[in-house]
C-alpha cells in the first residue's frame, strides 16, 4: 500500500508535468498586461474580516472547515510536499510565480479587460438581420457570421466587472475572516527548512495561510468569469489562468495543499452566492423585442420629439433597450429613476437644441488635430475593454502604486465597478426613456470623427461612466481627485468633439454620473475598513 507521503510525493511531480502544460498554453491575453512590481501590502489590513461584504449577509454564509494541526501526520507530508516541489521548479512555474505574485486582483482585472474586448464585436448583418448572441449556443455551432457569446457592449461589461470585483471582494473578506479564526501559520513558520522562493516570506501580520487568499482569488473568479465568457476557448483559458494562481504559492513554499483546496471551495461558495444574484437581475429580458422597440419610438414621437432611429444601412436594432431595468448594486429603483430623468434634454424642435446641434455641425466642418487625439484616446470602442475597462486600468495605477492588500485592492475595485454598472443601469434607463436622436440623424452633412454607436444620444454614456469612476476614485485617492475629475470631462468631451454627443448629453451625463458615484461613495464610507 503506499503511504500518503508517496502519493504527495506523486501529486507533487504530477503537478509539476501538469503544469508545464498548462504554463505553455497560457501565454496568451494575460501577457497583455501592464508589468506590475511584486506585491508587498502597505498595510495587512488583518481585519478585514470584519468588513461589510456586498452579497454575504455574513462571512458565516460560508463554511470553512477546521484544519488538520500542523502537527498531524497529513499536514507533515503536506509539507514534504512543498519541498518536492519547490525542488523541481521549471522556468515557466518561476514565470507564473512572478506573474501571480504581482498581485491576484490586478492580474484578473488585466486578464478581464483582455477577454471583454475580444468578445467586444457586434453581431454581422446577414439578409438584412442581426443574429442575437445566445449564452446557450457560446461558440456558434450554427456558424452563423458574428454571433458567439457574448457581445461584451459597455453595459455588458460594466456588469461584468462589477460582478467579479464583489466575488472576489466577499470572497477575500471570508478568507480573511477565517484565516483570523484558524491562525494556521504558513509552512515556513512550521518548518524552517522551508524558504519561500520568489515571493514573501510570510511573518508577522501575514502568518496565516489557512485558507490560501490566492485560491479564494482563483475559485471566485473562474466561477463568475466562465459564465460572463462561456465560449469554450475562454473557458478552458480562464480554468488554466485559475490553476495556474491557485497553485503557485505551493510552487513558491508559501502554502500547503489543504491550504489550496480550502481557499478555492471558500472562493467558489462565494461566487455561486453572487451567481445567483447575476441569474436574477433582469439582464435576461435586456434585450427587449420588436414590439418593445417599437413602443419605445412611438412613446418619443408622442411627445412631440424626433425619435433615434439606426444608422446603419440595415437598421440595426437598439443595444440593450432595457438594460435600464436591470438590478443595481448602491441605490433602489426609485432612486436610480430619479436620478436618471432629474435633467432631461432639449424637445428637438426647441431653438436650445438647434443651438445644440450647430455647435456638433461646427465641430464636424473643422475638426482640429486637439479634438481628434482626444477622440481616438477616449473612443474605447469595438475591439476594446470599454469605457468601464478603461477606468479599472486607469485605477490599476493607483492600487498598485498605494501597494494595496488584495482585499483592499478587491474593495476599491467593487466600489469603482458597481458604480460604473450603476451608472450603465441609469445611463441606458434615460437614453431608452427620452430616446434622443443622434447629432447625424438630425443634420445628415455631420461626419463623426468615430464610430456612431447604435443606440440613442441623450445621456452620454462615456460621460456617465467616466463621472461615477471619478467620483469613486477621487474618494479612493483625494489627492488625484482633481486629475480624475479633469480625466472624466476630457472624457465627455471627446463625444461632442467627435460630433456623435451634443453639449447636453455630456452635460447631463456628468450630472447623473456624479448622482451615481456618489451612492457608491456611501456604501465604502459604511463598510468599516477605513
Amino acid at each position: 500500500m503506499k503511504t500518503i507521503f508517496s502519493k504527495n510525493i506523486e501529486l507533487s511531480i504530477l503537478l509539476s508535468a501538469f503544469f508545464a502544460i498548462v504554463l505553455s498554453c497560457s501565454k496568451g491575453l494575460e501577457r497583455n498586461g501592464t508589468e506590475l512590481d511584486p506585491l508587498t501590502p502597505a498595510k495587512a489590513d488583518t481585519s478585514a474580516g470584519s468588513w461589510k461584504t456586498i452579497v454575504l449577509t455574513s462571512v458565516k454564509d460560508v463554511a470553512v472547515a477546521q484544519p488538520e494541526a500542523v502537527t498531524s501526520a497529513n499536514y507533515i507530508q503536506e509539507l514534504a510536499a512543498v519541498k518536492t516541489a519547490m525542488a523541481s521548479l521549471t522556468e515557466e512555474q518561476k514565470t507564473a510565480i512572478r506573474y501571480w505574485n504581482s498581485g491576484g486582483v490586478l492580474r484578473w482585472n488585466q486578464i478581464m479587460r483582455s477577454l471583454v474586448a475580444k468578445n467586444n464585436l457586434p453581431p454581422v448583418e446577414i439578409d438584412g438581420k442581426y443574429p442575437i448572441p445566445s449564452s446557450a449556443n457560446p461558440d456558434n455551432t450554427n456558424n452563423e457570421i458574428g454571433t458567439t457569446f457574448p457581445f461584451s457592449n459597455p453595459p455588458y461589461a460594466a456588469r461584468s466587472y462589477a460582478y467579479v470585483s464583489v466575488a472576489q471582494y466577499d470572497a477575500l473578506v471570508a478568507a480573511m475572516a477565517y484565516k483570523q479564526i484558524y491562525k494556521r501559520k504558513a509552512p515556513n513558520l512550521t518548518d524552517a527548512s522551508i524558504v519561500p522562493s520568489l515571493v514573501s516570506a510570510p511573518g508577522g501580520a501575514t502568518s496565516y495561510s489557512y485558507p490560501s487568499e490566492d485560491a479564494v482569488l482563483a475559485g471566485a473568479s473562474y466561477e463568475l468569469m466562465k459564465r460572463l465568457f462561456p465560449r469554450t476557448e475562454d473557458t478552458l483559458y480562464l480554468y488554466k489562468m485559475k490553476e495556474q494562481q491557485k497553485w503557485y504559492k505551493v510552487w513558491s513554499g508559501a502554502a500547503t495543499k489543504s491550504d489550496i483546496e480550502a481557499g478555492e471551495k471558500l472562493g467558489k461558495a462565494v461566487a455561486l452566492k453572487v451567481v445567483a444574484r447575476f441569474g436574477n437581475d433582469g439582464m435576461k429580458n435586456a434585450v427587449g423585442n420588436q414590439a418593445k422597440w417599437d413602443s419605445l419610438f412611438k412613446r418619443a414621437e408622442e411627445r412631440g420629439d424626433v425619435a433615434w432611429k439606426s444608422m446603419e444601412e440595415a437598421p440595426r436594432p437598439p443595444m440593450l433597450p432595457l438594460f435600464g431595468n436591470v438590478k443595481t448594486w448602491n441605490m433602489d429603483f426609485a432612486t436610480m429613476k430619479d436620478i436618471s430623468t432629474r435633467f432631461p434634454p432639449y424637445n428637438t424642435k426647441s431653438e436650445e437644441f438647434k443651438k445644440d446641434l450647430a455647435e456638433v455641425r461646427a465641430y464636424s466642418d473643422k475638426p482640429t488635430r486637439e479634438n481628434i487625439a482626444i477622440v481616438h484616446y477616449w473612443a474605447d470602442g469595438a475591439g476594446t475593454h470599454t469605457p468601464p475597462g478603461h477606468w479599472n486600468q486607469i485605477a490599476e495605477e493607483y492600487i498598485a502604486n498605494d501597494r494595496e492588500s488584495e482585499v483592499r485592492a478587491a474593495r476599491n475595485y467593487a466600489l469603482l465597478n458597481t458604480a460604473m454598472m450603476d451608472a450603465a443601469v441609469s445611463c441606458w434607463y434615460t437614453k431608452n426613456f427620452f430616446y434622443t436622436a443622434r447629432p447625424s440623424q438630425m443634420d445628415p452633412e455631420i461626419k463623426t470623427l468615430t464610430g456612431l454607436p447604435n443606440f440613442q444620444s441623450y445621456t452620454s454614456g462615456h460621460s456617465t461612466f467616466s463621472a461615477s469612476a471619478a467620483t469613486v476614485l477621487g474618494y479612493l485617492f483625494p489627492s488625484a481627485a482633481g486629475k480624475f475629475n479633469s480625466m472624466a470631462d476630457e472624457a465627455s468631451k471627446s463625444r461632442l468633439v467627435g460630433c456623435i454627443h451634443y453639449r447636453i448629453d455630456c452635460e447631463g451625463g456628468l450630472k447623473i454620473g456624479k448622482l451615481v458615484g456618489d451612492q457608491a461613495v456611501k456604501r465604502g464610507q459604511s463598510d468599516g475598513s477605513n
